[in-house]
């Protein structure tokens, strides 16, 4: 669905309503005395008293003036649409970084229309940044952005919110690989990283293991200032997954068509396609692509392979 630009400045508008509410919510707990608990998803999962009351105050908003509009949001249950319209909500993006005191956090909003999401903001109100996109447009703080020109791996900034991301020999082999070639590989930032994509000061974020509350917003963003934000095997991100943003279009084209000749691990998407009948003997049968480090075998890549991936035909 194709939203009229007059309705999506509404929602626009209306997101940075959200975001303000957040960040009157968030504000209070950063750098102060902080319960945190732990989820108990996977590796430590932390959240706060700050990302629940953000997430019930940007709620309580979309229940008031968009009733008919579903709700995906990390710390509450999913509310069904009644439209084709859906608000993803991340009221924190790096609560880790908010209980340590680093202003790199974020809170994320998206408004998917049933095709995927048309508008995102990531506001951060401690450094008082807001950036909003529309997947042609992209502003910080209501000035346009854009990102940089950069077609080489080897000039090109790379980051990444953790290598712990990389939770398998497979992800953190192809990670490593592409590393080895940049200019420089910086750590920390989650959302914000994303948003220095947008701005032209980062050229390359690789990550892995998102949720579509982690990416929805961030589409827009980078899309809108030019840059494009996709799994690592080039399908839609907004269903979380490994992922791959990059500045310049042609270098994404690039590092893509290379994890494709390295057989881009299942993992790259965030929601299982089903297998048809014409391809389903492949998807089972294994291959010598495995040992790869683009592979999603649980075999560790050798030196040999992971040297191939990163120096084969290089871009």
């Amino acid at each position: 669905m194709r939203t009229p630009d007059p309705q999506l400045e509404e929602f626009r508008r209306f997101a940075g309503v959200l975001a303000d509410a957040a960040a009157s919510a968030i504000e209070p707990y950063f750098r102060a005395p902080l319960a945190v608990e732990d989820k108990g998803v996977g590796r430590y999962d932390p959240v706060t008293e700050a990302d629940r009351a953000a997430e019930r105050a940007m709620r309580a908003l979309i229940r008031e003036h968009f009733p008919e509009h579903g709700i995906l949001g990390e710390e509450d249950e999913a509310v069904a649409a009644r439209s084709p319209y859906t608000w993803v909500l991340d009221p924190i993006d790096g609560t880790r970084a908010f209980i340590t005191g680093i202003p790199l956090w974020g809170t994320l909003i998206a408004l998917n229309d049933g095709t995927g999401p048309i508008l995102g903001v990531m506001n951060q109100p401690f450094t008082g940044e807001r950036y909003e996109g529309t997947v042609t447009h992209a502003w910080r703080n209501g000035e346009p952005i854009r990102t940089r020109g950069c077609t080489s791996l080897a000039q090109a900034r790379v980051m990444c919110t953790s290598p712990y991301l990389f939770d398998t020999p497979a992800l953190r082999a192809a990670f490593d690989a592409v590393a080895a070639e940049a200019q420089l590989v910086r750590f920390g930032g989650d959302c914000y990283a994303y948003c220095m994509v947008a701005s032209g000061f980062v050229d390359v974020v690789i990550e892995a293991g998102l949720k579509p509350y982690d990416t929805q917003a961030i589409i827009p963003i980078v899309d809108g200032a030019g840059g494009r934000m996709s799994t690592w095997d080039g399908e839609s991100a907004q269903h979380g997954g490994a992922v791959i943003a990059c500045g310049d279009p042609v270098l994404h084209a690039r590092l893509v068509e290379r994890r494709a000749r390295c057989a881009p691990p299942s993992s790259c998407r965030g929601r299982p396609r089903r297998a048809s009948s014409s391809s389903s003997s492949t998807a089972t049968t294994p291959t010598r692509r495995r040992s790869r480090p683009w592979a999603g075998g649980s075999r560790r890549p050798s030196r040999k392979a992971s040297w191939w991936c990163s120096r084969r035909r290089r871009p």
